[in-house]
């Protein structure tokens, strides 16, 4: 598969995959910003990318962005394949959970994207449900 990307500031380097096993391409912040304590932020990614139809570009934060105290407030972020005009950028979303603010430089990487096919079923409503309940929310903690 190709995937066709737009750099924004091209002193930045194209995403790039780091190891062979890697899921996941580093997303680097394009410029100098300050998250403020307890506060989320939209950081931006550099890349404008033309997602396959049939699939969806997910953002999920690298497992070093905590130790920064850094999180996305809302688990992952959902770019559509239609996201790719000329002044979307791919953005990354994230809440400072901790009590300092937090620098993020040019160039740093905070977030990696991954490539994930999706399906659009059709939906039939139906007027009973058959099956058995489980139980609730939060069932299987019995």
């Amino acid at each position: 598969m190709k995937i066709n990307i737009k750099r924004i500031d091209k002193s930045l380097p194209l995403p790039i995959y780091e190891t062979k096993g890697s899921v996941g391409f580093d997303i680097l912040i394009r410029e100098d910003s300050k998250v403020p304590s307890k506060e989320i932020a939209l950081l931006p990614g550099n890349i404008i990318i033309e997602t396959p139809e049939g699939y969806m570009l997910m953002i999920a934060s690298r497992s070093s962005a905590p130790k920064k105290g850094l999180t996305p407030p809302h688990g992952i972020g959902v770019i559509d394949n239609d996201y790719c005009g000329p002044n979307d950028e791919v953005k990354v979303l994230v809440y400072n959970f901790s009590d300092n603010d937090v620098e993020i430089k040019k160039g740093d990487k905070i977030a990696q994207g991954i490539f994930v096919r999706v399906d659009k079923p059709k939906f039939i409503e139906i007027e009973e449900v058959i099956n058995k309940s489980r139980g609730g929310f939060g069932s299987t903690n019995k």
